[in-house]
């Protein structure tokens, strides 16, 4: 039977598919890519299935214009995973398959187009490299091309942008594209480097993954900071790597991915795919495209790369898994690592969670046995624990946030010729700019949040909704000439390191400083040379970097986490600074710790520093049972937003209206968020906790249609956020 319909998943926020008529002749498979008319425009859709008939008319239906896929891009068990997360999430299948498709094929591009190449001029080919060595770059690249045309995608790892175009202008090379055959023999050419031999802990660790390496197993590595988890990947990997196994690593930031890349490389001697926002468009399709043919072995990317494709997968590695950054904070709300529980769960392989300061969530399931837990309680080689201290800040007089006896302790560490790291978790020169005469502090209007000092940049920012404005000469309101910065950042504490410890090189790196494809790698790089001996940075540098000379690390701060009302910030802080502490001490130094605070009896950094992160963590979890909190109980956050605070209440409070509350569901709210406005508009949160996860679903299933057609649905921004990690 000619089936003469097909149901179409388009990327627009309406919940379900779309019937379109197929044309005579044209029978697209599950999973293909088809453009279709869609009210004025043309859209990509991927097709769900076909069918004989549709309940709509069939004069009431459009066609589908053009199939553009002979070969799926979406697999069956692909799709059967992210219906599942439209299901889970609570968010339009259409919106998801295009969140999980790289840009070129939502654009309707070509899944296997000629890659981009460089290849020589006529003039090229007769010019003598040897007019190029005061140029080396130039001069090696154009020696490169004499054996052919390269493709950009190697040539670029090796050559600067300005390396390319400067040839290119001098008209000796120019661009070119090659059609690759797919080449999948590189089992074959696995070289691999020598290792350390691993201890008896890792040895344990890789021995329990080898005997589920071939079904699914989640596994949760907990291993202090420095035990060598990385080992435990490299090793636990090689077997399936010699089988042809493909294997998808993440990590939290694009700064952890230079390195692990090259860790990789350097091992097995292969190429490794990489995935993360830093690259084109066109630079991800590739990679896209040769994971999903088999031709790499390893693929390491951050949060979106859990949608790669792979034609033969073998395991799923979630390094830090406990990190935020996994964490989607707008549209589809995922969270990248209980999405890849699922993925290795139907794809029936391991999965190997790793973190020194694993979520209680993960935690919790490895208590239960849900995951097999793998433990190393010891730092690998000879480094030593680090020694944790507290400063009392009370009655100290601070200069640039150092009291004198941390301004005595740094000094012993650089004339040991050490690296010492310093970590605010505050980018900027100062948070606050106020007049010393009548107090009036710039605000930004749009949040009711005070300006950010930046003075390198000559301005003041707002970091929630990224208005900016130049820094004022004058007071708005009383029109004296004393405004003053309070508070401090990383931008002010480089400049007062520069003078309180003059003579030593001090790096600073955030979000500012490390702007750009390739500065925070080139800092990294040079930090790692002995080129800086003070380190100043935000949380960029608290994840995951190797830096064998540092010996000590100073928190400037972390009264304001104690205080936070989000039940998750005692978390956060211990995993915070269990994470900055693990930077020192990494090999042959002894590493120490310091923290200064006006607290020092709290009983959080009593416990973490006395008992270290598992206890604390353990401690932790008993608190959450008790309070019937996550992971004890399941929540589900609506959030509302509008220019009118009553509009975006009034939303909720109908939103609540619809619910059954009882003894398993409770409703919390409509209340405000913890930050009211931001972006001009008045925020508020709806609460929702279950002690099952099936009870919020049943009730969101049935609810999600009716919240829709709500008479102020259309007038205010509003979302659901499963498994909320944010409160904000």
């Amino acid at each position: 039977m000619t089936l003469g319909f097909a149901e179409i998943a388009l990327p627009v926020p309406m919940r379900g598919h779309f019937d379109y008529q197929l044309p005579e002749g044209l029978q697209p498979q599950t999973g293909a890519r088809v453009l279709v008319p869609f009210g004025r425009r043309q859209m990509v859709g991927i097709v769900i299935r076909c069918k004989s008939h549709s309940n709509m008319p069939a004069d009431k239906l459009r066609a589908v214009e053009q199939l553009l896929d002979d070969e799926p891009v979406v697999s069956p068990r692909f799709l059967d995973w992210l219906n599942w997360a439209s299901q889970y999430y609570q968010h339009p299948i259409g919106d998801i398959l295009s969140t999980a498709l790289p840009v070129n094929l939502r654009k309707g591009l070509a899944q296997g187009a000629p890659q981009k190449a460089w290849q020589l001029t006529d003039s090229g080919q007769q010019y003598d490299p040897q007019d190029l060595k005061r140029a080396a770059k130039q001069q090696a690249l154009l020696m490169a091309l004499q054996s052919g045309p390269q493709l950009h995608q190697f040539l670029s790892e090796q050559y600067s942008a300005a390396i390319f175009r400067s040839l290119e202008e001098k008209g000796l090379i120019e661009t070119t594209h090659l059609a690759v055959e797919a080449d999948l023999n590189w089992p074959q050419r696995i070289n691999l480097a020598e290792h350390p031999r691993p201890n008896l802990e890792q040895s344990l660790a890789i021995s329990a993954i080898a005997h589920q390496n071939h079904s699914f197993r989640c596994f949760l590595l907990e291993g202090v900071t420095g035990s060598g988890k990385t080992e435990v990947y490299l090793q636990a990997i090689e077997p399936l790597l010699r089988q042809g196994k493909q294997v998808l690593i993440l990590v939290p930031e694009i700064g952890l991915t230079p390195q692990t890349v090259r860790r990789f490389q350097l091992r097995f001697g292969l190429d490794v795919g990489i995935l993360h926002s830093g690259l084109t468009d066109n630079e991800r399709m590739q990679v896209w495209r040769q994971a999903r043919s088999g031709e790499l072995g390893i693929i390491i990317g951050t949060r979106s790369a859990i949608f790669t494709p792979m034609k033969n997968p073998g395991m799923l590695i979630v390094d830090e898994e406990h990190d935020g950054s996994y964490k989607q904070q707008d549209g589809w709300r995922y969270h990248a690592r209980d999405m890849a529980v699922v993925r290795a769960r139907l794809e029936n392989i391991p999965l190997l969670l790793g973190s020194a300061t694993p979520s209680l969530e993960s935690l919790n399931n490895a208590l239960t046995d849900k995951y097999q837990h793998l433990l190393l309680r010891k730092r690998a080689g000879q480094a030593k624990p680090v020694q944790h201290q507290l400063l009392d800040l009370k009655g100290q007089q601070l200069e640039y946030g150092l009291a004198l006896g941390m301004r005595q302790r740094i000094q012993a560490h650089l004339q040991q010729g050490n690296q010492v790291m310093l970590f605010i978790n505050r980018r900027g020169y100062a948070p606050a700019l106020i007049c010393h005469q009548c107090g009036f502090v710039e605000e930004c209007r749009r949040c009711d949040r005070s300006y950010t000092l930046h003075r390198g940049m000559n301005k003041l920012q707002c970091h929630h909704c990224g208005d900016a404005k130049h820094i004022p000469h004058r007071c708005q309101q009383c029109g004296a000439s004393s405004m003053q910065p309070v508070g401090l950042g990383t931008e002010q504490l480089e400049q007062g390191i520069a003078s309180l410890f003059p003579g030593y090189p001090a790096a600073r790196i955030d979000s500012d400083s490390a702007r750009g494809k390739q500065k925070l790698h080139q800092l990294l790089e040079e930090i790692n040379q002995g080129n800086y001996q003070l380190l100043i940075g935000t949380q960029i540098l608290a994840k995951g970097h190797h830096f064998p000379n540092v010996s000590l690390v100073v928190i400037l701060d972390v009264d304001g986490a104690l205080f936070s009302a989000d039940y998750r910030a005692a978390e956060k802080l211990a995993q915070l600074i269990t994470q900055v502490a693990g930077r020192a001490g990494r090999a042959h130094i002894q590493g120490e710790l310091w923290l200064q605070t006006h607290h020092p009896s709290h009983p959080l950094l009593q416990d973490l520093l006395n008992n270290g992160y598992q206890h604390f963590a353990r401690l932790a979890l008993k608190e959450r049972r008790f309070a019937a909190l996550p992971p004890f109980s399941y929540q589900a956050l609506f959030r509302a937003e509008s220019n009118h605070a009553a509009q975006a209440h009034d939303f909720l409070l109908q939103v609540r209206q619809l619910l059954n509350t009882g003894p398993d569901m409770a409703a919390i709210g409509p209340i405000p968020a913890l930050m009211e406005k931001r972006q001009g508009r008045y925020r508020m949160q709806l609460l929702l906790q279950s002690n099952q996860r099936t009870g919020i679903q049943q009730q969101l299933n049935r609810l999600m249609a009716h919240i829709e057609k709500l008479p102020l649905a259309n007038k205010v921004r509003w979302s659901l956020d499963m498994d909320p990690q944010d409160f904000t």
